[in-house]
């Protein structure tokens, strides 16, 4: 047995935001470099500061084969869309943070979800620190998601929360915690939502389902920036993030998976928000692209690719002359400095002069364009614009353009032609095959216009 000397409370200060631990105080964090975010902590030592040496080897730990496990059944939440972004379902023991800005619809969705769950697995616990029971039966009611299985407990203690999930008999299916800022542990000091707390909570809940098997799903709030507020420790810590996007001002929502350790994170889920809570859209290349204008210059239509699933988006693009000055570029859905490039493209390779001109950008509803594949129907709607001559409205658009002029092919181009050919679209716009024999992946009814440079792209799409 060898003596240790007398411990004393143990003085360290720990980021907010990166969750980094320094010995004395920065005005800026030494790791991630944000500005007063340092926080003391105290740690007191335990015991009467003694460590004992064991005398004797300690007993082997077992270990299991990796192909004896078997992670069990997924439990499928009721909701196709919630399911596609997940991998196929709820992971037993797994834990899914799920964030997005306040009034996106983060309540509302895991309710329709718990609801959904109550009716097909088991029973579902729900802990709201942030409403009264009453307050969340009453938007269960509103939403037709109430269930004798759908549970509801309204408590900001993580031990009351913990001790009342394993008190149910039969065991919970999936336990919903909304949200994980405003729970906090009795055993730690701080507010909740600090560092200590959220990473003492965080502990609580992990070890938790990964011992009963529960599925946890915990809501988080995000900063101005879009972040999830909390050390980026939280975010290691569970299996699985989950972001719920949209804009206040449009009824379509998003659900993207930025972090899964039992699926894909390309898979993209499309809601609708309407009066009755969420609804899934089953087709939404067909409802973005419904109030699609006829015959409008600066419209264009180009097949994108989220995960396994295509998607048909409108690209608008308006041009005005600048009134002096640097020229305006405002893009909502495009990176403005690919547009920047695609226009530089144009004016050297298409001999059209548009550096001059103000360009807005759009995507209609609301999603986002910034995969390249995207390039060859952001510059086919600006030179649409610029020559007030409208595309064919039966034309699609796919292909990644180079520095050069050159346009090229882009991935998984069947399945981005099978979706234009389902909804209709006659004519693609699309790269030169380096093989002109191979012809399968097209669909029947499908006209093929390919093209291998701007200059080519501009005659076929506006007959210049």
């Amino acid at each position: 047995m060898a003596k240790a000397k007398s411990s004393k409370p143990k003085r360290q200060w720990v980021c907010s935001a990166c969750a980094a631990v320094s010995s004395q105080w920065f005005g800026q964090c030494p790791d991630c470099r944000a500005w007063n975010t340092l926080e003391e902590q105290i740690e007191a030592p335990v015991g009467d500061g003694r460590v004992v040496l064991s005398q004797r080897p300690a007993a082997p730990i077992p270990v299991t084969r990796a192909d004896e496990i078997d992670e069990g059944p997924r439990r499928s939440c009721g909701i196709g869309e919630v399911d596609r972004v997940l991998g196929g379902g709820l992971v037993p023991g797994s834990v899914v943070l799920v964030g997005g800005p306040p009034g996106i619809g983060k309540s509302t969705l895991l309710l329709q979800v718990s609801a959904a769950l109550a009716r097909s697995v088991g029973p579902v616990l729900y802990a709201s620190g942030e409403e009264s029971v009453a307050q969340v039966a009453g938007r269960a009611t509103r939403l037709e998601a109430t269930h004798e299985r759908l549970l509801l407990l309204a408590e900001t203690v993580v031990e009351s929360v913990l001790s009342a999930a394993r008190g149910l008999r039969p065991s919970p299916a999936v336990l919903v915690i909304d949200s994980i800022q405003t729970i906090y542990s009795e055993a730690h000091q701080g507010l909740p939502g600090n560092v200590t707390q959220i990473r003492a909570v965080s502990t609580q809940l992990v070890s938790y389902a990964k011992s009963a098997g529960v599925p946890v799903i915990v809501v988080g709030h995000v900063t101005k920036d879009g972040q999830l507020a909390g050390p980026k420790l939280l975010e290691h810590m569970v299996d699985a993030v989950v972001a719920f996007e949209g804009d206040e001002d449009r009824s379509t929502r998003l659900l993207r998976a930025t972090k899964n350790r039992f699926g894909s994170t390309q898979e993209l889920g499309v809601f609708e928000m309407t009066g009755q809570g969420l609804r899934p859209i089953d087709n939404p290349s067909e409802a973005l692209l419904a109030e699609r204008p006829a015959a409008a210059p600066g419209s264009c239509v180009t097949a994108s690719l989220e995960g396994s699933r295509p998607l048909l988006l409108e690209v608008q693009a308006l041009l005005a002359q600048s009134m002096g000055g640097s020229p305006r570029r405002n893009c909502v859905g495009v990176d403005p400095s690919r547009l920047a490039m695609l226009m530089a493209v144009l004016d050297r390779h298409g001999d059209m002069f548009v550096l001059d001109q103000d360009v807005f950008m759009n995507v209609a509803g609301g999603l986002r364009l910034f995969e390249p594949a995207s390039d060859l129907a952001v510059l086919m709607a600006v030179a649409s614009s610029h020559m007030r001559r409208p595309l064919p409205p039966e034309l699609v658009a796919v292909g990644e353009i180079g520095l050069t002029g050159e346009i090229r092919q882009a991935t998984r181009i069947e399945l981005r032609l099978a979706e234009a050919a389902r909804l209709g679209f006659r004519r693609a716009l699309v790269a030169k095959r380096r093989d002109q024999r191979k012809t399968t992946g097209v669909p029947e009814g499908l006209e093929l216009c390919e093209v291998s440079n701007v200059r080519e792209a501009l005659e076929v799409g506006l007959g210049r």
